[in-house]
């Protein structure tokens, strides 16, 4: 069962998460437009670094502890920890009015080359290419980071595209692509003083 909360009193675009499963316990705070403190204690190292990144690329402020069933393996904490990722964002911007909507982005990381393009159209959708070769980064099964972007757009409500252009290793892969990720999202939830109201001919996203 997921709770979610707003800060009603203030402008600030700040979710805080609560999702309990059987398999997972998620506590997730997102703060979009104050680079306060990232703090991710996931208990699975490699993402704890990605989130990490993801944050500091998008400039947010993201505090996440998990408590996950990693004694069967790490699918169910990644992937839960993606939606409420995206639980946090669809929360956090609200309607949505005077966002860009849009972002899209170019990583290197060396070797690697990845783009990462968003819409936050309120439509979920996936397209994932990126064949990451090394099976395992440490414990960590990479063939799951599909599985928390899945997530993340399914909750996030977006269009989400994602994909390695070129590049050898599987570490650089990954990363570069949280990287993209979260600077394709600063710029799709950047408010635009030029826009009125929600940026749609249909009048909402």
């Amino acid at each position: 069962m997921d709770r979610i909360e707003k800060d009603e009193f203030t402008m600030s675009r700040i979710a805080n998460i609560t999702r309990n499963t059987f398999e997972t316990q998620i506590k997730l705070t997102l703060a979009i437009d104050e680079q306060t403190s990232i703090s991710v204690n996931t208990g699975i190292g490699y993402i704890d670094h990605m989130l990490t990144l993801f944050a500091k690329h998008g400039r947010f402020g993201l505090q996440v502890t998990v408590n996950g069933d990693l004694n069967v393996d790490s699918h169910h904490t990644t992937e839960d920890i993606g939606i409420a990722l995206g639980e946090a964002f669809t929360q956090a911007l609200g309607n949505k009015s005077g966002i860009e909507r849009y972002g899209a982005q170019l990583i290197p990381m060396d070797e690697t080359l990845s783009r990462a393009v968003v819409d936050l159209s309120g439509r979920a959708y996936l397209v994932f290419q990126a064949e990451l070769a090394a099976p395992l980064l440490g414990s960590f099964e990479t063939e799951v980071v599909e599985d928390f972007w899945q997530g993340f757009a399914d909750q996030a409500r977006a269009n989400v595209h994602i994909e390695v252009l070129y590049g050898r290793n599987t570490h650089h892969k990954i990363e570069s692509i949280f990287k993209a990720m979260g600077r394709a999202m600063r710029q799709a939830v950047t408010i635009n003083p030029e826009i009125k109201g929600i940026n749609s001919t249909k009048g909402v996203i």
